[in-house]
């Protein structure tokens, strides 16, 4: 019978821990590097809120768009994000966005406003929840994560990965084509 030695992972969880670096709240810096399990070309990025960035990362991203914006939303209330998503469709790029049919009626929800500008808006009604939280930029790059496209998001504890690959960007585009094709 095998007996921990105690000591020992005692020992092993320290290091892990300091390893791991604080675990209090506030900012965050990314932490862009490579993803052992991914391509070799693929980059990461991640971001922490509260006022970790993600915000700011999100609308760097859109700012830096050059052809297409594939946006999947829960809750989609930020001004910034879309202010950024206008300035990207008002210079050519592709922006097509589809979110949940109940969140839409939310108040401080953006899609009003992005409908208004030409900004084709579809709803998802077919699921209980259409709870993604995903971008797909210029078919190389997802946003990704708990981080809704959200003022509230902002002060809450989410997160956002911000990955460079473009066989996964595929995979996301491939997924917003499935659900774009049974929202209205």
């Amino acid at each position: 019978m095998f007996r921990p030695n105690f000591s020992l992972l005692t020992f092993v969880f320290l290091v892990a821990a300091i390893a791991a670096g604080p675990s209090s709240p506030g900012p965050h810096p990314p932490a862009p590097g490579p993803c052992s399990a991914c391509p070799a070309a693929a980059a990461w990025s991640v971001y922490f809120s509260p006022a970790g960035g993600c915000t700011e990362a999100v609308v760097r991203e859109i700012a830096a768009a050059k052809k297409t914006i594939l946006v999947q939303a829960y809750n989609f209330s930020s001004p910034p994000i879309a202010a950024a998503l206008l300035a990207a469709h008002r210079r050519g790029v592709d922006v097509q966005v589809i979110e949940d049919k109940r969140a839409s009626g939310e108040k401080k929800c953006q899609v009003p406003v992005l409908r208004k500008a030409g900004i084709k808006v579809l709803l998802d009604g077919v699921h209980p929840i259409a709870h993604n939280k995903v971008m797909v930029i210029d078919a190389a790059t997802v946003l990704t994560g708990s981080f809704n496209w959200s003022t509230e998001a902002e002060r809450n504890a989410e997160n956002l990965l911000v990955i460079r690959d473009a066989a996964l960007a595929a995979k996301y585009a491939a997924n917003w084509q499935a659900h774009a094709a049974h929202s209205k």
